[in-house]
């Protein structure tokens, strides 16, 4: 049987769903050192980063470390897509139950850096998502792309290319143990 983007899909989001409860914290926090010492070496002042929902990798110690210093935004769901919003408490439950900071009237065009939470991610970098193509709606929008993070609990990749042209593209893709590098003009 032909693996395909669903297929992948279902059997990645099953991976990490039914990964092991009793280490989470300890992933996690091998996972925030990692993108933590990404970050400082990126130093990028606009970072986008995502509330986690229960299963996704939890990346809130670093997005509250790095808005000391950083310019730190959300997502804010707007129809089919998003846009940015500053972090600020209150965050409020939405859609998806996902948490979001109130709306702005800010129109934020630029970020440096982008953390994006993966359930599966192709042999091109490309990231296999819930299926909505919100983030790909959002990045498309985007005069000058960010440096893009994939994040995710548990490694789930694979070397056959299954997206499509539009899907989001990492530069790097992180788990709490391993690290995977796009090759800048390899084809």
């Amino acid at each position: 049987m032909r693996l395909t983007k669903e297929i992948f899909r279902k059997k990645s989001l099953q991976t990490i769903k039914n990964a092991k409860k009793f280490n989470k914290f300890y992933k996690d926090a091998l996972l925030q050192r990692r993108l933590m010492l990404q970050l400082k070496q990126l130093r990028g002042k606009n970072i986008l980063f995502y509330y986690p929902l229960p299963f996704e990798a939890n990346v809130i110690n670093v997005m509250q470390k790095m808005r000391k210093n950083n310019n730190i935004f959300l997502p804010f769901m707007e129809g089919e897509s998003f846009k940015m919003v500053p972090f600020r408490l209150p965050l409020k439950k939405k859609s998806f139950g996902i948490f979001e900071a109130d709306n702005s009237l800010r129109d934020i065009k630029k970020i440096d850096i982008a953390i994006v939470p993966s359930i599966g991610v192709d042999g091109d970098l490309k990231r296999v998502g819930f299926g909505k193509g919100m983030y790909d709606r959002f990045f498309a929008k985007l005069k000058k792309k960010p440096y893009v993070i994939f994040v995710q609990p548990e490694l789930c990749y694979t070397k056959q290319k299954l997206c499509d042209a539009d899907d989001v593209q990492a530069d790097i893709l992180m788990t709490p143990r391993k690290e995977i590098k796009r090759r800048y003009g390899y084809r």
